[in-house]
């Protein structure tokens, strides 16, 4: 249920209402619009009556029902697009965010050298695993807490934040202290217990798609973390798996405008994992701005040849700073800044 105030409800409106709702047993959750402010209700349904009262009240708009299953992450519930900063970095607003880094951190000079070359390019996060899911358990499984150690001295240097994968709920304060936002990878998207234990950690979410993951199902994994309280949630385009084999997976930029029409949460697209051939990254990228995303995270690798994790669908810096300037009059021409 949503209860939307009228204009001008005053803060001690909105205190009195939420104190209500609370009293009947439910969980607040306040999203102030420029004209009006909504209060989501998460909880038992059955009591709506209660809730369907409080009409009566001078300050109340409406109480109306939110007809999807994920409540928090609708756009009836926070009808203003979501935003918020990581380290001074814009997420979800005019500005697209652009992710960038090597698959798997490898040692400390691979990852000062890519990272020193996405800054110059004009990349805004860091990207890198310290936590490998592989399909193969011979395959490089990352460094893990040296991954970390050593992401966090080139945040430092850089001045760029950091993004990596959480894969364990026991893992997640370590990663936590080392990361500016925690990933849950396509491979983890309905690992509840993970989902529960980021959404009480305090750092923003970048929550991928699962390769067999229906956008209803994506989305109410956002729900579990907003749910938990956490309502800095970036969602991730990465491809689905599908009966193609030209590519790893295919790309599906529909889920941009679909998502963007049903959520107010910001979205990415992952075109390296999307299609997993370096060639072409570029072209998925701007499609998938033009699409209407926030911002790219994309694999780069000063050696992609001998890359110990995906070095097919890795750009070379050279090629990726090619692609920042090719990505910056596109986005203007969309009314957007990178």
């Amino acid at each position: 249920m949503i209860i939307v105030l009228k204009p001008g409800s005053s803060d001690a409106d909105i205190e009195d209402v939420s104190r209500r709702v609370r009293d009947f047993g439910f969980k607040t959750h306040l999203s102030r619009g420029e004209v009006r402010t909504i209060i989501g209700v998460v909880g038992d349904d059955r009591a709506k009556e209660q809730l369907l009262a409080l009409q009566s009240l001078d300050c109340v708009e409406n109480v109306v029902r939110i007809l999807q299953p994920f409540k928090l992450a609708s756009r009836e519930a926070h009808p203003d697009n979501t935003q918020f900063k990581v380290n001074g970095v814009p997420v979800g607003g005019k500005q697209v965010v652009v992710m960038a880094g090597p698959c798997s951190v490898e040692s400390r000079a691979q990852l000062e050298t890519v990272a020193a070359e996405v800054k110059a390019a004009g990349a805004h996060v860091l990207r890198g695993g310290a936590f490998k899911p592989r399909t193969s358990p011979y395959a490089f499984q990352g460094l893990e807490e040296e991954g970390l150690g050593l992401l966090k001295e080139t945040s430092k240097r850089t001045g760029l934040p950091v993004v990596t994968e959480v894969m364990e709920p026991d893992k997640v304060e370590v990663v936590a202290e080392h990361a500016d936002i925690l990933q849950i990878g396509a491979r983890n998207v309905q690992n509840f217990s993970l989902l529960k234990r980021v959404a009480e950690c305090g750092k923003p979410v970048l929550l991928k798609r699962g390769m067999s993951t229906s956008i209803q199902e994506w989305l109410l994994s956002a729900e579990y973390v907003l749910a938990g309280g956490n309502p800095n949630v970036v969602l991730c385009e990465r491809g689905i798996r599908t009966f193609e084999t030209s590519t790893r997976y295919t790309l599906d930029l529909n889920a941009i405008p679909v998502v963007k029409k049903l959520s107010h949460l910001p979205v990415l697209v992952d075109p390296s994992h999307g299609t997993g051939h370096w060639e072409y990254v570029a072209a998925m990228a701007k499609a998938g701005l033009a699409a209407g995303a926030d911002g790219l995270i994309i694999e780069v690798h000063n050696n992609p040849a001998e890359a110990l994790s995906d070095g097919p669908q890795s750009l070379k810096p050279t090629k990726f700073a090619q692609l920042m300037s090719e990505l910056r009059p596109l986005a203007e021409v969309l009314g957007r800044a990178l």
